[in-house]
């Protein structure tokens, strides 16, 4: 899953939230020097992903993909599925996306310091595009697949998929909402059991 799936996924929990969303700034097991909670957050993470990637539904999803972008299809995937996570918002939080995606850039801000560096270099572009709002656009879909391409080097040609995710739309938010229920069932009592360890 991509990052707003990841932050709505930890469940209001400040600590486990940050955690959550650094992950994959984070290798192996350094992150020892982190607060116990944040360290938890990125274990849900871990488990999050290792769920997703296993799970059958965001196969089918890949699967269409697969043809025209090779191993990137399931990047891909992440990135529709924050779309339509976006687009539905109010069918899973009680709070505006506005204002839960301005507190978590609050949130970001209040604990900089420790945030990995490739975060802290990443934040001013995520805040001032406000990437996460805008995943709930096609547009804001289109300008994160573009920019993938780039990080790429034009070789993924992720700059298309939006073509894709048109022609398949009905699809893929099929497959998202079906997978997107399973995945919080999880998701909780994964975060529960981590808490309680």
């Amino acid at each position: 899953m991509n990052f707003l799936a990841h932050i709505f996924l930890s469940f209001g929990d400040k600590e486990i939230t940050i955690g959550n969303f650094i992950a994959d700034s984070i290798r192996a097991n350094k992150f020892q020097h982190l607060p116990t909670k944040v360290q938890k957050g990125i274990k849900l993470h871990r488990h999050i992903d290792t769920y997703t990637d296993a799970h059958s539904i965001p196969k089918i999803s890949s699967r269409r993909l697969h043809a025209n972008y090779s191993h990137y299809s399931r990047v891909i995937v992440d990135i529709y599925y924050d779309h339509f996570l976006a687009k539905n918002w109010s069918k899973y939080s009680d709070t505006p996306l506005d204002i839960f995606v301005e507190d978590f850039y609050d949130l970001l801000e209040d604990n900089y310091e420790i945030l990995p560096e490739g975060v802290k270099r990443m934040m001013p572009y995520m805040i001032s595009d406000n990437w996460l709002y805008n995943y709930s656009k096609m547009e804001g879909i289109g300008n994160v697949l573009n920019g993938m391409n780039r990080r790429t080097k034009n070789k993924s040609k992720m700059n298309f998929a939006i073509i894709d995710l048109e022609e398949h739309y009905d699809s893929f938010e099929k497959e998202f909402t079906e997978f997107f229920e399973e995945l919080i069932t999880f998701s909780k009592h994964k975060y529960i059991s981590l808490l309680n360890k």
